[in-house]
């Protein structure tokens, strides 16, 4: 496996290990009902992720396709995250590891 697939992979698996908690803990914030679009992006953000990584790691013909969703569901879970990030931990990392899958998702459409 070429070693920009590999990056890509790494990034994609660290963005789901960053969403799926994030989603968790927004879930056990005092006020739900303001990070429901922060928990539905993450938990969206998750499951695109990690249907890419499998589509890349087996080489699909449909994986260059999906990796522009996965941008796309990054960039969005992104920036929701960042609007918490600076009192919710959980936000912030999130929002990093989005932004280092989107960034790695459209290295890997260019490609």
């Amino acid at each position: 496996m070429p070693a920009q697939n590999q990056a890509l992979l790494n990034a994609l698996n660290a963005c789901i290990a960053a969403c799926e908690p994030c989603a968790t803990a927004c879930l056990q914030e005092e006020d739900v009902k303001m990070m429901a679009r922060c928990i539905g992006l993450a938990r969206d953000c998750a499951d695109v992720c990690a249907l890419t990584v499998r589509l890349i790691a087996r080489g699909s013909e449909h994986g260059p396709h999906l990796l522009r969703e996965c941008a796309e569901v990054c960039k969005a879970c992104g920036d929701e995250c960042e609007k918490h990030a600076a009192h919710m931990p959980h936000c912030r990392e999130c929002a990093e590891a989005c932004r280092r899958c989107e960034e790695a998702c459209r290295a890997g459409i260019a490609a």
